[in-house]
């Protein structure tokens, strides 16, 4: 029990909690959108069970450490099948189980938010054909699949952070609980608001690009795209609340 009265850890749970909540916020938009395509009976519980999911599958892989890491070593390289042996064009392409994962999982997150997307921008000229069924499990499956992508993302984050399982455990598991009490009221305000909406894909199509970048190594820093997002929320909210006074009058 001397943990209790150690500061560093107590300051490297505070640290990761709120890191785990930052890197969360694209998965919480991704469940909440997905979750909207729901009967609104069935949205609360596919939101629940999405991050139920994120928070077993995070907790899986911080038990599971050793095979993470070794996930960053090379697998295949595409460059020794034209002949090239050495120097950095052989690094950039080594690709890696991490490199894979994120590569899939950027593909899949592109093709998602272009789909959304066209769907939004399209819908009125398709209104006549016929719309796709979307079932509870069809659902649960495409969050899970994101959630293994965004939760390979922060474990490496918190291993590189923390020294101790058991408080990146703690994080993992007070972060879901956040997002579990944030999730309805994200979820109801994305998709109220269809030009929220519209900002979110978008922001979850750059996301898709990032994971691809970066697992080609060419990595974009997530500071750039953070606050891109916040200012661009900033600037929405205050569309928000200028159209409602213009209505007020």
């Amino acid at each position: 029990m001397e943990w209790l009265s150690n500061p560093e850890i107590w300051i490297s749970l505070l640290t990761l909690t709120v890191l785990e909540i930052v890197l969360g916020i694209d998965n919480i938009v991704f469940i909440s959108i997905l979750t909207g395509k729901l009967p609104a009976n069935q949205q609360n519980k596919a939101r629940q069970t999405g991050l139920g999911l994120a928070m077993i599958t995070r907790i899986m892989l911080l038990l599971s450490i050793s095979w993470v890491m070794r996930l960053t070593n090379p697998l295949f390289n595409p460059a020794e099948w034209v002949g090239i042996t050495t120097g950095e064009i052989h690094e950039k392409l080594a690709i890696s189980g991490r490199d894979l994962i994120l590569i899939i999982g950027g593909l899949f997150l592109i093709y998602k938010s272009g789909t959304e997307i066209h769907e939004k921008l399209e819908g009125d000229e398709h209104a006549d054909a016929t719309p796709k069924v979307q079932t509870f499990w069809g659902i649960i499956f495409q969050i899970l699949v994101l959630d293994i992508v965004f939760s390979l993302d922060s474990v490496i984050t918190a291993v590189g952070m923390a020294d101790h399982v058991g408080v990146m455990i703690a994080a993992v598991i007070l972060a879901v609980g956040v997002m579990f009490f944030a999730s309805a009221g994200i979820s109801r305000f994305v998709n109220n608001h269809p030009t929220v909406k519209m900002l979110a894909l978008s922001f979850l199509l750059l996301i898709g690009v990032s994971l691809l970048a970066e697992g080609f190594e060419n990595s974009i820093p997530k500071g750039y795209i953070y606050f891109a997002m916040a200012f661009s929320i900033l600037v929405e909210m205050l569309n928000l609340r200028a159209k409602k006074k213009t209505k007020a009058h």
